[in-house]
C-alpha cells in the first residue's frame, strides 16, 4: 500500500469546491487515526482530487458535509481510505528478497506447511510473486506453502483475488515464467492474462488494517512481507506494528521490508540482518 504522488491540482479560485485548511486537517487526522497514514502537507491536492470525485459521487456540496457524513456511513468510511490510498507495485519488486526467500525454501526441512503473510497484497503482484518463488524453490504448482495476503484496500484486493492483468503487467517476466503460471486469455479477454488456479490456491485473501490491535491471524509464521508500507506511518505507529508482529512470527522466522524502510527504532523488536531483512532480537 503506498500512498500516490500526483501533480498538483487546480489552483484554488478554480476548485469546484471550497477546501479549507481546516477541512485538510481533519482529513489528516481521520486517516491518521483509521489507517495510520501520515499525510504531509504537501499532499493537499492529492487530498482534494480524490475527494472531490467522492463529493460528486454522495452529491455532497462541501467537504465539511461530506466529513460529516462519515460519521454514520461505514461502506462510505471504506471508500474514503480506498481514495486516499493508491497501490504501486510489480511482479517481483525488489527482486534480491524473493531470492533470499527461495534459498530458505530450498533449505527447509519442515513436515508442516510454510506460513507467509504478505501485509501489502495491492493487485496480487507481490503475494503471485511469492507463490511463483514457492513453487520454483519445490519445483512443483502444489509446494507445501500457505500465502495470506491482505490489504486495508477492498478495491484492490479484489482485484488481487481474480488474478487477472494485463499483458503489460508481466512483460518484464520472463517468457518462461508467464508461460508456466498464466493463461493468456483469447477473445475479449485478448491482451489480458490470468494467473494458474494452482497459484491462485496457495493464497488467501483478506482485508486487514495494521493499526488493529489485534490481527485475526492464526500463527506462528515463518515470513512476514511488509514492504513499503511503513514509510507512511510514524514512528510511534511503525513501532507499535513491529511489537504487535513479533508475537506471530516463528522465532527462527524473517521479517522483509521496504528499501527505504528502517527499524533502528525498535531494535528491541527487530534485528537487521542487512538488505533489508530482519529477525526477532531475542532469535539468538
Amino acid at each position: 500500500m503506498d500512498v500516490s504522488r500526483v501533480p498538483s491540482g487546480p489552483a484554488i479560485n478554480d476548485r469546484e469546491f471550497h477546501f479549507t485548511a481546516d477541512d485538510f486537517e481533519k482529513v489528516r487526522q481521520l486517516i491518521y487515526k483509521h489507517a495510520g497514514i501520515s499525510l504531509s502537507p504537501a499532499k493537499k491536492d492529492m487530498v482534494y482530487s480524490r475527494l472531490a470525485r467522492r463529493l460528486r459521487a454522495v452529491g455532497e456540496k462541501t467537504f465539511s458535509g461530506y466529513l460529516k457524513l462519515l460519521d454514520n456511513d461505514h461502506a462510505e468510511w471504506e471508500t474514503f481510505t480506498n481514495s486516499l490510498t493508491t497501490n504501486l507495485t510489480s511482479f517481483f519488486r525488489e527482486p534480491h528478497h524473493f531470492e533470499i526467500l527461495a534459498e530458505k525454501l530450498k533449505a527447509a526441512k519442515v513436515n508442516r506447511p510454510i506460513k507467509i503473510w504478505c501485509t501489502a497484497a495491492s493487485t496480487g503482484e507481490e503475494p503471485y510473486s511469492l507463490a511463483i518463488t514457492a513453487c520454483e524453490a519445490f519445483n512443483t504448482l502444489t509446494p507445501p506453502v500457505q500465502i495470506l495476503a491482505s490489504d486495508i484496500d477492498t478495491n484492490v484486493l479484489a482485484q488481487a483475488e481474480a488474478g487477472v492483468f494485463r499483458e503489460d503487467r508481466v512483460e518484464r517476466l520472463s517468457p518462461e515464467r508467464v508461460r508456466k503460471y498464466f493463461l493468456k486469455g483469447t477473445g475479449a479477454q485478448a491482451g489480458q492474462v490470468r494467473i494458474r488456479p494452482e497459484l491462485q490456491e496457495l493464497l488467501r485473501f483478506r482485508r486487514i488494517n495494521l493499526l488493529d490491535a489485534r490481527y485475526p491471524i492464526q500463527g506462528p509464521l515463518d515470513y512476514i512481507f511488509c514492504r513499503n508500507v511503513m514509510i507512511y506511518f510514524d514512528k510511534p505507529t511503525q513501532y507499535q506494528i513491529l511489537k504487535r508482529f513479533a508475537p506471530l512470527l516463528r522465532k527462527e522466522g524473517l521479517m522483509f521490508a521496504g528499501h527505504s524502510e528502517s527499524f533502528l527504532h525498535a531494535a528491541d523488536v527487530f534485528r537487521s540482518l542487512g538488505r533489508t531483512v530482519y529477525e526477532l532480537s531475542d532469535a539468538r
